[in-house]
């Protein structure tokens, strides 16, 4: 496993469609926490979503996979697509949350089931893989993750760090097309952080699509294929990463990365 975050990859992105998110709103009550909110990704892209709390990051996240239910806008994930204004059928909902993996600031464990078991629950409900294929595919999701030797434990025995990555490996369990890192280093010392880190960058060598709602700046910049940087509900800009972190064109990002780098 990689601990080192420069990029590996091929600088030319692939062509075809990934996500498309155009017109995207989000409000509660009166209060607009979105507004207007687009992007285009191609396959195998990693974006960084960096800015200031309180800017939408991690609700504009959720409303991808509809944990968050937007007020307008449509989504389009592979070949799924839901319209929040056409109030989206229970199938289309299902398929859309099919193919996005989602990555939490906290691990979601269960407590009383094993590593091995909480990887092979979901693919046992959700894709209804017999047992032994369930257990197949996560054996080889720990091994992938520097795990393989911690089938057996529960949750509680794990460090953090640890932790977080078997809930990598149960979300890519589910073969997602897209996957949603929320702030998944947030709650971990920066040590134990690293193999987080280095757990993603592997997945965006081998060419995985990923979104990253992120404070690690390092990663945002070595990383990532580009960065949005989002203030109060709206996208100030994207571009390429090594572009936004050393020569953004909007001033609030330029206040908001002194802020973070000076620190």
């Amino acid at each position: 496993m990689h601990m080192e975050l420069a990029k590996t990859r091929a600088e030319s992105p692939p062509t075809v469609g990934a996500v498309e998110v155009v017109g995207l709103d989000k409000a509660y009550g009166k209060n607009m926490v979105l507004r207007d909110v687009n992007l285009e990704m191609p396959e195998g892209e990693v974006l960084s979503i960096i800015g200031p709390s309180g800017a939408g990051k991690s609700t504009f996240l959720r409303c991808l996979n509809y944990l968050e239910v937007p007020t307008a806008g449509t989504i389009t994930i592979g070949n799924t697509t839901v319209d929040a204004g056409a109030r989206p059928s229970r199938a289309s909902l299902d398929h859309l949350r099919r193919v996005t993996g989602m990555v939490f600031q906290s691990f979601n464990l269960f407590p009383h089931l094993t590593v091995l078991e909480n990887i092979s629950l979901p693919q046992i409900k959700v894709l209804k893989r017999s047992r032994d294929e369930a257990h197949e595919i996560s054996r080889n999701l720990l091994s992938r993750v520097g795990l393989d030797a911690k089938s057996g434990e529960h949750p509680s025995r794990l460090s953090g760090g640890q932790q977080q990555r078997i809930a990598i490996a149960r979300a890519l369990a589910l073969s997602p097309k897209v996957m949603l890192f929320d702030e998944p280093t947030s709650a971990l010392d920066p040590e134990l952080g690293l193999e987080v880190l280095a757990v993603m960058r592997d997945l965006a060598d081998e060419g995985m699509t990923m979104i990253v709602v992120t404070h690690e700046m390092n990663f945002a910049r070595d990383v990532s294929d580009r960065v949005m940087v989002m203030a109060d509900g709206g996208v100030l800009e994207v571009g390429p990463s090594d572009q936004i972190m050393t020569q953004p064109s909007h001033e609030r990002t330029r206040k908001f990365l002194r802020a973070v780098l000076d620190r």
